[in-house]
């Protein structure tokens, strides 16, 4: 967590950097979280980097803001939920493989609705979809001119994937990105074939980033990240059912990353606050968190298979409400302290420590 640079003026805008992470039509509370950002313009963003659902939402805002500014990208990623939802007008074969991508957060809601325990198995992509359909690619590239979106210089976007062959996470920046990566960074190997790009092979970003914060400590001027988490790290209920176990399972999985480079930035801190690494040298990243809380937990994992209109809307308007409960909240805290608690969130840990 090197330090990049001075901080510098932002003309009266609080600057941080965003943090979004995927998770099936869950995404679109993300939507509600930056469409509210967004519109109370607040907050500028230097930075954003996102994993699959999350890799839409960056791109999609970044093509409308290099378009029409703060409201261009609030316009451009409500066309884009309301593409991919069950009112996009698909026919029925689009319809069920644009599907596939938000029921691959729940594999048993797939297997029960459209294929069977053999197909997903003992079966691969590579059999049961080898002409590699996918309308989301398609809905994609109507929205986002990646040609123009690769010049975008007012704000960092970083896309992350995992490299098939090495298992390593592979962060793609905003001079490069095409459809393919952001096509990597949401592809779920059960599902769909590995996207090739130059020669490599690369699997959905959340086994190994969701999403990836690395690029924010090098890359950024800004210390305030914002994570818009939508995967609950905490249930009350231990899960009993085979349905209840895999939901389970699935949080936990695109968890594991996040909470991996949560834990080092809180030890970099404590090395920082304890004056064994210098102010001088390292940044101390003021780290927020805006979630579900109260409010996706109560809803199974298998919900992010969801894509009706109804229930897209209803995490947007709550995505709306939980930025502007924290942004009121917050906002004097930002650019001063993080106000996510990392030494409260990993209070278990510190007591093995001790």
């Amino acid at each position: 967590m090197s330090k990049t640079s001075e901080p510098i003026d932002w003309d009266g805008q609080k600057k941080v950097s965003l943090a979004l992470q995927g998770g099936g039509s869950h995404g679109a509370f993300t939507w509600g979280v930056l469409d509210y950002l967004l519109e109370d313009q607040r907050l500028d963003f230097e930075a954003i980097t996102g994993t699959s659902a999350g890799a839409m939402n960056a791109v999609v805002l970044a093509m409308g803001y290099l378009e029409g500014g703060r409201e261009g990208a609030r316009r451009t990623l409500a066309k884009f939920w309301r593409s991919i939802s069950h009112e996009g007008g698909f026919s029925p074969d689009g319809r069920r493989f644009l599907d596939i991508f938000f029921q691959g957060w729940a594999p048993q809601a797939a297997v029960a609705q459209w294929w069977t325990d053999f197909l997903t198995h003992y079966s691969s992509p590579y059999d049961f979809n080898p002409l590699n359909i996918n309308p989301l690619r398609d809905q994609l590239e109507k929205i986002v001119d990646f040609s123009k979106l690769r010049a975008l210089t007012e704000l960092k976007l970083f896309i992350a994937a995992t490299n098939v062959r090495t298992g390593k996470i592979k962060v793609f920046e905003t001079s490069e990105l095409t459809v393919d990566h952001v096509m990597a960074s949401a592809c779920l190997p059960y599902l769909f074939q590995a996207v090739e790009i130059d020669g490599a092979s690369y699997w959905d970003g959340g086994y190994m980033g969701n999403p990836a914060l690395f690029p924010l400590f090098y890359k950024t001027a800004s210390p305030d990240i914002v994570i818009v988490q939508v995967n609950p790290i905490e249930r009350e209920e231990t899960p009993r059912s085979a349905r209840d176990i895999q939901d389970r399972l699935n949080e936990i999985t695109f968890n594991g990353a996040l909470m991996s480079e949560m834990r080092a930035i809180d030890f970099v801190d404590r090395l920082v606050d304890s004056g064994k690494l210098s102010h001088s040298d390292y940044m101390r990243p003021l780290v927020h968190r805006i979630d579900g809380a109260g409010f996706l937990e109560t809803f199974p994992a298998s919900s992010k298979a969801d894509a009706s209109w109804p229930f897209i809307s209803r995490l947007h308007d709550f995505g709306r409400k939980a930025a502007e409960r924290w942004l009121d909240s917050h906002y004097d805290l930002i650019g001063k302290q993080g106000t996510l608690d990392l030494r409260i969130a990993f209070a278990e840990i510190d007591k093995v420590k001790r």
